[in-house]
């Protein structure tokens, strides 16, 4: 892998979506570093890959600005560049505004909106040097209402906070797409109970969205790419 080779920091890059952007991503020929908040489970990604030489690891939150900055700097100071930022790190706590439990909210909220922002604030000078790209990893929830989904009204924040921030950074010749996958098999659903009914898609697939997007040719710009099973009618 050569030193002028892209790096991508991706935002809960150890497992789920995050984890499979992060492996197709190296396999492209990139250098990924990734944040998490358990040192354990960064630690068994990067032995699962082999400990790549082009692998970095941020033990990190990513809804604090202290954390989210540390990594860019950290990974600037290793590999001197910064081409890609997945905004991948979020969870839902399953309820809803009229009977669910207010005590999981402030940090779903945090993590899910403020958490994207904070990864744009901290990347965006290192970005605009190499032309590079933001990936807000978004949600079908965020364009289809549901009831009392509060989950969806932080993916909604998102669907807003990627065309407010392309509408920025454009003219630094910084693009921005919002990946929205629909039902996928991942860590999401732990919290849930079990999956949901009906054909689920992979982490890999919708890897593949975020990959195909970030080796689109210079100038071309993808805003919104929506990824559904099929099947999954809303």
């Amino acid at each position: 892998m050569s030193d002028d080779s892209p790096l991508a920091l991706i935002t809960g890059g150890g497992s789920g979506i995050g984890a499979a952007v992060a492996r197709q991503l190296l396999d492209a020929g990139h250098r990924v570093a990734v944040t998490g908040r358990g040192e354990p489970r960064l630690h068994a990604f990067a032995e699962e890959l082999g400990n790549p030489d082009g692998l970095l690891t941020f033990v990190g939150n990513a809804a604090e600005y202290g954390d989210i900055g540390a990594a860019v700097d950290g990974t600037l100071k290793e590999f001197g560049r910064l081409d890609t930022v997945v905004a991948n790190a979020g969870f839902a706590t399953h309820d809803t505004v009229a009977g669910g439990d207010p005590a999981g909210w402030t940090e779903m909220v945090l993590t899910n909106v403020l958490g994207p922002a904070l990864l744009i604030r901290a990347s965006i000078d290192a970005l605009k040097e190499t032309r590079g790209r933001i990936v807000l990893i978004g949600s079908v929830a965020g364009f289809i209402h549901g009831p009392g989904n509060i989950y969806g009204a932080t993916k909604w924040a998102v669907t807003g906070l990627a065309e407010n921030a392309r509408r920025e950074v454009t003219e630094f010749g910084v693009g921005v797409t919002l990946v929205a996958p629909g039902r996928v098999e991942t860590p999401f659903w732990d919290g849930y109970g079990s999956l949901p009914p009906g054909h689920l898609l992979t982490a890999d697939q919708i890897a593949d969205s975020v990959v195909w997007a970030v080796r689109q040719p210079e100038g071309v710009d993808i805003n919104t790419v929506v990824v559904r099973p099929i099947g999954q009618p809303v």
